[in-house]
């Protein structure tokens, strides 16, 4: 379908269902199309419920039939009055139009959705083979013999996945890492001990395109992306060991994930300025609304997020908090502000875990964490600390045997446990150096979990489970696989919902339980975390013209209170298809993804 002129998508949408096309074709008002269309999909979804149906969706096969279920239960939301008021579109309107021979204004990615929709409903999804399985038919240890083959070519094929995307941990890459590293140095005139000095890397953080130009090759976006940044003050920054992660030609394959994290594009840029110079808020989360105190932020019950410092080593593109992050000279925030927030959490005895995190709350000197942890330590109904930290990945340097003796000493179980959360994207972030970090860590008893965030650069089919291997060798638990926060300056990062739950069906399933421990979220602003797992949490209520759905999110207190729900406007699957075929992907792959609701 992505090849498809409007023209000859009009045409199989036609083709599709020809009941459908006939209602909206022959409609002589919106009224009468949505009374029919509804009584239509009533009737089909009555037979799909039908064991005794004597129509032709009683011989789909179960599975085909569940989809068909999903597939109307969508198709009869999109034609909701209610749900066209909320998002001020009508798809069925338009879909008349189409009907009709008017074709202004619409899109692919729309024609698309409504294809998939309705060839779904009537059980021609086109996603599974024609066959069952061969063990299926066999017993005993012919079966067994039968199924232990098919699991083999599913194996093969991931073990095959995992070689498009290397590891941080591989000899080639410890190689080209090496010269890129004997590189930097020589650049700065730095030592070996240096080097190792995690200071010095803050310190030397690379924040000028003359730099960059002089130890990697930048193609034109990203240093139009950089120049943009420096001029209007959008903060861009890499430390000398993370660009050691670079490699020094512009690789399209190995190497885009790790550059696109830390050199903003244009795009990115020109709406970060444009939000400010506007006034808009680019606090998503909504956190200036969920901030009773001084450095706090607080959207669950038993657990509180503590900042105590507005700084990292290094900034990522797509950060939730992008609106608050400053640069290190301004990120100062004194022991006063500190000790009130503490003393807030002091006063609440339902809090059981402080998450302290920022900014990087590893920036800080260990006499000042020292203090900090202290500080919380010594709050009897307070059993866990958790410290939200990139330097891990940034700077590992910083995990020093000093800063580990002082989170040891706090982590006193089974009275109180510290652990860390961090935050690799991708499996060629994972070198030696973050191992060694890891292993001081977990030597001392400190448990390690990652939260990645979803993102175009590391979306494509088995790249996320390629990470779930490398974080295990590591030391590290995967936690959360957060959905790209829908800030509009970070569209060039974000995915749609639909390919996180095609993941974690398609993919995460072929991994070790063990391996798959993450779960998918989606933050709502201002409540928090949403669970993917399943339609009850959320919704597909509509689908724009330009092809983007939109969601309705019910937040994790919806089944204790009548909390507002929150409508979420996706980016397009039609789009997001077309950008993975440019970069050389086999879209036939992803074929299944317009059937994850």
């Amino acid at each position: 379908m992505l090849k498809a002129s409007i023209r000859s998508l009009v045409k199989e949408l036609s083709n599709t269902d020809p009941k459908v096309w006939k209602i909206l074709k022959n409609a002589h008002n919106i009224k009468e199309a949505r009374e029919r269309l509804f009584s239509y999909f009533n009737d089909t979804e009555r037979e799909l419920y039908n064991v005794f149906s004597k129509k032709e969706t009683k011989y789909l096969h179960p599975i085909e039939r569940n989809n068909a279920k999903h597939c109307v239960r969508v198709l009869k939301n999109t034609i909701r009055t209610e749900y066209e008021l909320t998002t001020g579109f009508s798809a069925l309107k338009q879909l008349i139009s189409i009907a009709k021979g008017r074709k202004k204004g619409v899109s692919p990615g729309f024609l698309c959705e409504f294809i998939a929709l309705f060839q779904g409903m009537d059980g021609k999804s086109g996603i599974y083979a024609r066959d069952p399985p061969e063990f299926l038919r066999l017993e005993g240890k012919d079966a067994a013999f039968s199924r232990s083959e098919f699991l083999d070519t599913y194996s093969g094929m991931v073990e095959k996945r995992f070689l498009r995307f290397g590891s941080g941990l591989e000899p080639k890459f410890i190689a080209q890492r090496k010269i890129m590293k004997r590189r930097i140095m020589k650049y700065f005139g730095a030592t070996e001990r240096q080097w190792k000095d995690y200071e010095w890397h803050i310190r030397n953080a690379i924040n000028d395109l003359k730099t960059v130009k002089k130890l990697v090759s930048l193609g034109k976006e990203e240093e139009k992306g950089i120049m943009l940044a420096k001029k209007w003050g959008v903060l861009f920054q890499i430390t000398p060991y993370y660009l050691s992660l670079f490699m020094p030609d512009n690789p399209k394959r190995h190497g885009r994930a790790i550059r696109a994290q830390v050199i903003p594009s244009p795009y990115y840029c020109k709406g970060f300025i444009r939000a400010v110079q506007s006034n808009e808020s680019l606090d998503f989360m909504d956190e200036g609304s969920t901030s009773p105190a001084s450095c706090i932020t607080r959207r669950y019950p038993r657990i509180v997020i503590l900042k105590p410092y507005d700084s990292c080593p290094q900034f990522c593109v797509y950060c939730q908090r992008n609106w608050e992050i400053k640069a290190r000279s301004e990120a100062y925030v004194s022991d006063k502000r500190i000790l009130q927030g503490i003393e807030w959490i002091k006063r609440h005895n339902g809090i059981k875990e402080v998450l302290v995190t920022g900014g990087d709350p590893f920036m800080l000197s260990d006499e000042r964490i020292d203090k900090i942890l202290g500080e919380l330590a010594k709050i009897k109904h307070i059993i866990r600390l958790r410290i939200g930290t990139r330097t891990l990945v940034t700077v590992p340097f910083r995990i020093t045997p000093k800063l580990v003796s002082i989170l040891k000493k706090y982590h006193k179980l089974p009275k109180r446990e510290v652990c860390i959360v961090t935050h690799v994207e991708h499996p060629t972030e994972l070198t030696p150096d973050v191992f060694d970090a890891c292993k001081k860590l977990r030597k001392a008893g400190i448990s390690i979990y990652n939260q990645q965030v979803f993102t175009y650069y590391n979306s494509k089919r088995f790249e996320t489970c390629a990470l779930r291997k490398e974080l295990k060798k590591c030391g590290i638990d995967p936690y959360y696989s957060f959905n790209t926060k829908g800030k509009e300056e970070t569209n060039d990062f974000r995915v749609p919902i639909a390919r996180l739950l095609q993941e974690r069906k398609e993919e995460a399933r072929l991994m070790p339980g063990l391996e798959r421990t993450d779960e998918p979220v989606f933050n709502v602003p201002r409540l928090g975390k949403s669970h993917l797992r399943s339609w009850q949490e959320h919704g597909l209520i509509s689908i724009l013209p330009d092809g983007k759905r939109v969601y309705r999110f019910y937040p994790w207190e919806s089944k204790l209170e009548l909390v507002q729900p929150y409508d979420y406007t996706d980016v397009s699957i039609y789009d997001y298809l077309k950008r993975l075929q440019k970069d050389g992907e086999d879209v036939n792959e992803y074929r299944a993804i317009w059937y994850y609701f």
